[in-house]
């Protein structure tokens, strides 16, 4: 029996808009912030808890614009510029609908594509839980050659974090290993030339680059002291060398940091973490920490497979709107179909071709530049947001519960978006909101369409 331990993640990304992209507004550039600590841990009915210590405040700024026009059904995917006004003139330029894609009850500018935000974690929730499976779990593989040295190959599980570090150090301890010649990390399982469209390559959590090797979500957490001094803010995560590098020009206080800008980095935070944590169990590590690949033909001393099913994965991705989970699902999803090493292209290619099968209907209404929903790239339409929420009804429990609603929301610069399921006397009852407009009237358009049921 495995057991389950917390999932601990950083917070999720603050929402990053990017300039040019609005008819209406083209130079306009403001950054968007959604509140959020480091870590979260929460108890839920049957899922493990979800741990969520404080951060700070922080601080959201929003708004900008984009197109649509009525109709209704999934008819023939349109662009802007906006349509009419609906609702009183709380939707300037967006779309919503409420009900079933093939017979909406209410809805307005359904097949008109928008920028969706964070919604689009829907999408790419269905596609790696019907392609992975809800009880896939990411493996991380441990082999020694006859020289020593430690591989650690990586193939993308999100939820590497330092406790996470520590159990797999019991048990290579556990499997005898007693010394490392060279620890050696091997990332070959993703080739990413490029961070994922939308990743505007900042130190911001949210930011954070995405890869096969890759621990505490390449975030590093440190406390800087009134003296200069920097230190691990958290307790199982040890003091690193690299943390007063990158701590070294921030002011006093705890800072979460993005360490993935510069790509060395990447390697040396992974390798330190673990050279402490098998040095602190008595495993010394004699060489040098270097990346490579595993050579072919040895068998693993260990496969370390996730402590959380696929399942538990996509709620904490949907539940505190990690673009980090979000890509390494997508990632994943598309290495499943077309084999490692996973990359963009072949990630975009597999959902798509996913949709092509499940929802015929939908995919022509379906652009996907990555799984998060922080390209302003990503199109839907609210009518094909409707057949994606049908098809998930059966995962509907995993979206955050809001008021006894199911609701996922979305935000960025001038995209305001909400899609989910309300609750009337027939049951639940899919519903979307996307707006592309300066106004953020979403809540009141919910409550418009409540009205309406």
């Amino acid at each position: 029996m495995v057991q389950t331990r917390p999932i601990v993640i950083p917070s999720p990304p603050f929402l990053l808009g990017q300039k040019g992209d609005c008819p209406l507004f083209p130079s306009l550039f403001l950054l968007v912030v959604k509140p959020m600590p480091p870590r979260l841990r929460q108890r839920q009915a049957g899922s493990p808890f979800w741990r969520l210590p404080p951060l700070g405040l922080l601080l959201l700024i929003i708004l900008l614009s984009a197109g649509s026009s009525a109709s209704a059904g999934l008819g023939k995917r349109q662009p802007a510029p906006c349509g009419p006004p609906a609702l009183n003139g709380l939707v300037t330029c967006g779309g919503y609908g409420v009900g079933s894609d093939r017979s909406p009850r209410l809805g307005h500018n359904l097949d008109r594509s928008f920028t969706p935000a964070s919604i689009l974690k829907i999408v790419t929730a269905l596609a790696a839980l019907e392609i992975l499976g809800p009880d896939f779990r990411f493996a991380t593989r441990f082999t020694v050659n006859t020289q020593g040295d430690l591989f650690i190959q990586g193939f993308g599980d999100p939820l590497l974090d330092s406790e996470e570090v520590l159990v797999i150090v019991k048990s290579l301890q556990a499997l005898g290993l007693s010394q490392v010649h060279d620890l050696i990390l091997d990332d070959s399982a993703f080739r990413l030339s490029a961070m994922g469209a939308g990743n505007d390559g900042t130190l911001n959590p949210y930011d954070a680059a995405n890869g096969a090797l890759a621990v505490n979500f390449n975030t590093i957490n440190v406390q800087v002291m009134a003296d200069g001094r920097v230190i691990s803010a958290e307790p199982q995560t040890p003091t690193l060398p690299l943390m007063a590098e990158a701590g070294r020009h921030l002011a006093p206080g705890m800072q979460r940091i993005n360490i993935s800008q510069a790509k060395d980095r990447v390697p040396r935070y992974t390798g330190q973490l673990f050279q402490a944590l098998l040095a602190k169990n008595g495993i010394q590590v004699q060489g040098a920490i270097r990346t490579g690949t595993t050579p072919a033909g040895l068998a693993p001393l260990l496969v370390h497979r996730a402590r959380e099913p696929l399942v538990e994965m996509v709620r904490a991705m949907l539940r505190y709107s990690s673009n980090y989970i979000a890509n390494q699902l997508f990632l994943t999803v598309g290495a499943s179909r077309y084999d490692y090493p996973a990359d963009w292209p072949k990630a975009r290619r597999a959902v798509q071709n996913f949709y092509k099968t499940r929802l015929p209907k939908v995919a022509p209404f379906l652009h996907l530049e990555e799984g998060s929903g922080l390209s302003r790239k990503n199109t839907v339409t609210p009518a094909a947001m409707l057949a994606v929420l049908e098809a998930f009804r059966p995962f509907a429990d995993l979206l955050p519960e809001k008021n006894t609603q199911r609701i996922k929301t979305g935000t960025m610069e001038g995209v305001y978006s909400l899609a989910g399921y309300l609750t009337s006397e027939n049951g639940l009852e899919s519903f979307v909101i996307i707006l592309n407009q300066r106004k953020n009237s979403r809540e009141a358009v919910l409550e418009r369409l409540k009205r309406g049921l």
